[in-house]
């Protein structure tokens, strides 16, 4: 939903007086005082790996050597793909790797704004011509949440919302099932791994609505595809998948 949150108030109001106290460092680099406000220094910025064409017009998986704009790639003619597409901010090298591990296991929430900043721009770059509803992040089992005590997709998720003016609904799917991570398993045991651990919580709101999903990082799309089937199950008639790093 739009309006300021408690966070943007914080950050309004206290941030440039903790900044007199303890001067910020960048998040990429470690040099004294980036830039007013932000996380990371230019220098750090002009070295993000954006995701460039060519890429796989389903999935978005960057791919070398030309091809037209109709390529699709192997992995997305050869399974059933549920998400209408899926594009991706950066690849998972400099600071926005970088600063994806500093968020999900370091707890640097403070970095979601700087982040979303760079989302906003791809969604309106990729996604500016599509009829949106509203925006919704994969999100995590109620245990694991408990124990890192946020989710950092739905972090994301809301302060895109906000930049792109569009409603924000963290609550219309759930993960009902506990699953491994997804780190060191292979493309099949992701999909395996996935399957099912997701349901929408409300076919009445759903139905007929254009989701832009959010998720940190995407490396198979199996996480995205399985939330997606989800939503699609309870109603939604579009899924759009946006991450902030693609492996």
């Amino acid at each position: 939903m739009g309006g300021r949150t408690g966070f943007d108030r914080w950050t309004a109001w206290r941030r440039p007086a903790l900044d007199l106290l303890f001067p910020r460092a960048c998040a990429g680099c470690g040099c004294a005082d980036p830039e007013a406000h932000r996380w990371f220094c230019w220098d750090c910025r002009a070295t993000v790996a954006f995701v460039q064409p060519p890429f796989c017009r389903r999935c978005g998986k960057p791919t070398p050597g030309p091809f037209d704009a109709d390529y699709e790639c192997h992995d997305c003619t050869h399974r059933r793909i549920r998400f209408d597409a899926a594009r991706s901010v950066a690849r998972d090298q400099g600071p926005p790797a970088e600063a994806v591990r500093a968020l999900k296991y370091r707890g640097h929430t403070w970095l979601a704004p700087d982040l979303a900043d760079w989302m906003a721009e791809s969604a309106r770059a990729h996604y500016g011509d599509r009829a949106i509803d509203g925006i919704c992040a994969v999100p995590l089992h109620a245990a694991r949440r408990r124990a890192r005590g946020f989710n950092q997709s739905a972090l994301l998720g809301a302060a895109l919302a906000r930049r792109l003016g569009l409603e924000w609904h963290g609550a219309c799917v759930r993960r009902i099932r506990r699953t491994r991570s997804q780190t060191r398993l292979t493309a099949e045991q992701r999909a395996s791994n996935v399957r099912g651990a997701f349901r929408a919580r409300s076919r009445r709101w759903l139905d007929g609505r254009r989701l832009l999903l959010v998720d940190d990082v995407m490396t198979t799309g199996a996480t995205v595809d399985a939330c997606a089937a989800a939503l699609k199950a309870g109603g939604a008639a579009r899924v759009w998948g946006l991450t902030l790093v693609r492996r």
